[in-house]
């Protein structure tokens, strides 16, 4: 074995090459972003020819991950947690369907919202399609998880799905690395009509099939190497940790554990190991990151059995991330500060940058918007999202991706003027495109700024499936020409960036307007690039 230091996503991006295989499939979002990266860089995956482009968005990923899956291949989903909503239509029926090649879908959910809108936990997610979840509680489990899940993906004829979080995903550590496989060869399943076709006659067969494999996904669960219990002398407590919770739980006992720790890395739960820390404990104490999955569980699981604290009852904190020092306080353990916080040291809000063309955009936008006695102004999910801070204070939602043009949409039906959206290049075509086939069906009086900086900026600049054709997808829509604008956001054009929104929010129908200029983060890098060459 070979040992290396990597990131979680690192050493996820690892294993699956490591494992054999064929094609990753993802969109960018923080956390989960680098491991589709790791891929793209990575010189034997050009020499072997393994996918590894950027989706649209995270549907068409998981579709195409499942038609890998479905010649044979092992594949690789990769989102951050809100990208499994947007891909939970064919999640929960792959669920229904099964896999042919391996199929692992990673989550990286985000607790405190670091870079997100919500704290989702998608463990939920698995229960819900009823397959098996995987959990790291260190960067050589996410390694192990994904060499061997494939295999066991397989084994069962689902997919799995690895939840990780950002601590996970982005903290480092030593990975031992194991010997590559090759990749499998092309092998369609012989009975695809039958499991594929998801026609009710048939989806109710696969339904039942998968409520029978639930004994065999639980027996896997009992005897896997993640789930482990350790023995203690005193069990007036009982410790019950998952995935990264672990790690939290043993820094706080460096010499030892004190009480029995029964640690889950892989559900459904093991229900065998929980009865035992049960039986043996006056109290079980429950850590987890995330939502109180186990916790709720175990209050039905155990019924009149011993008491359960977590992070219902209030012995953690419901919202935020986990630490060593808040499982040290639930254990009722001294808590030093480590650090004292200078006071000069403020909280910096994150900015737009210096020469973003989405300044000049908002500026002129609201010069021309105060002409208006009520205007609404619905952004995206993008780095533009920023223009809801000072000094632009610009935007009055962002909700979802692609939500700023339905949302616009939606409020000129209800009467306001002006209704105006603003999303990025990669949001539009993420999920902004039938939003507007909407407006163009109705003729809705809004007016849609698609501000395009001519990359995913947010998430570190990959390649945006608009970049060059976003006319050309309007005009196809429906949008009239004439009233499809471009212009370039420069101060020197400020008074006619003015007069295009002035004149469009004037247009009583469906107005794009497209203002680009390519990301200054971007293009310093090309400059430097092109400097070293």
């Amino acid at each position: 074995m070979e040992q290396q230091l990597f990131l979680g996503d690192e050493a996820i991006a690892r294993a699956a090459l490591d494992a054999g295989l064929s094609g990753v499939y993802s969109y960018p979002g923080t956390p989960s972003t680098e491991i589709t990266e790791y891929i793209q860089h990575s010189a034997v995956a050009r020499e072997r020819g393994i996918h590894s482009r950027w989706c649209t968005n995270e549907k068409t990923a998981m579709e195409a991950a499942l038609g890998m899956s479905y010649a044979g291949k092992r594949t690789l989903c990769c989102m951050k947690h809100v990208g499994l909503n947007v891909a939970a239509d064919c999640f929960m029926n792959a669920a229904m369907s099964g896999i042919q090649g391996g199929m692992i879908i990673v989550t990286a959910d985000d607790p405190s919202m670091h870079s997100s809108q919500n704290e989702q936990d998608n463990r939920m997610y698995g229960r819900f399609a009823m397959i098996p979840v995987l959990e790291p509680s260190c960067q050589q489990e996410a390694y192990d998880m994904v060499y061997e899940g494939f295999e066991m993906s397989e084994q069962l004829g689902y997919p799995l799905l690895l939840r990780i979080t950002t601590r996970m995903a982005h903290s480092r550590a030593g990975v031992a690395t194991r010997p590559p496989r090759p990749e499998n060869p092309l092998n369609c399943p012989a009975d695809g009509r039958q499991r594929y076709i998801l026609l009710p006659a048939i989806a109710r067969q696969r339904y039942r099939k998968l409520l029978a494999a639930q004994e065999e996904m639980t027996a896997l669960s009992e005897t896997s190497a993640y789930n482990r219990y350790f023995h203690a002398p005193d069990r007036r407590k009982g410790l019950l940790a998952t995935g990264i919770a672990f790690n939290y739980v043993a820094e706080n006992y460096p010499d030892g554990f004190e009480y029995p720790v029964l640690k889950i890395c892989q559900y459904p739960l093991p229900v065998r190991w929980i009865r035992k820390l049960a039986e043996e404990c006056d109290e079980i104490l429950v850590f987890e990151e995330g939502y109180p999955v186990v916790e709720e569980q175990l209050k039905g699981l155990l019924g009149a059995g011993p008491k359960v604290r977590g992070r219902l009852d209030g012995t953690l904190r419901r919202d935020g991330e986990l630490t060593p020092d808040r499982v040290g306080e639930a254990l009722g353990r001294e808590i030093r500060p480590r650090y004292a916080v200078p006071e000069v040291v403020e909280q910096r809000p994150p900015a737009l940058c210096q020469g973003c063309g989405h300044r000049d955009l908002y500026d002129a936008l609201n010069d021309v918007i105060r002409e208006y006695s009520d205007p609404k102004v619905f952004s995206d999910i993008g780095c533009y999202t920023l223009g809801a801070l000072p000094p632009f204070r610009a935007i009055d939602s962002c909700i979802d991706m692609g939500a700023s043009i339905t949302m616009a949409k939606g409020a000129a039906d209800a009467g306001i003027h002006p209704s105006v959206a603003v999303i990025g290049d990669s949001t539009f075509t993420h999920s902004g495109m039938t939003g507007l086939l909407d407006c163009v069906n109705e003729n809705s009086r809004v007016t849609i700024i698609i501000s395009d900086n001519e990359t995913t900026a947010m998430t570190g600049g990959q390649d945006s499936a608009g970049t060059g054709r976003l006319e050309s997808i309007c005009l196809g829509i429906g949008v009239a020409a004439e009233h499809l604008r471009t212009l370039v956001p420069l101060k020197r054009n400020y008074e006619e960036m003015k007069a295009v929104i002035r004149e469009e929010i004037a247009y009583p129908g469906v107005s794009v307007i497209i203002p680009r200029r390519e990301c200054i983060q971007t293009l310093t890098r090309k400059k430097k690039k092109a400097k070293q060459q």
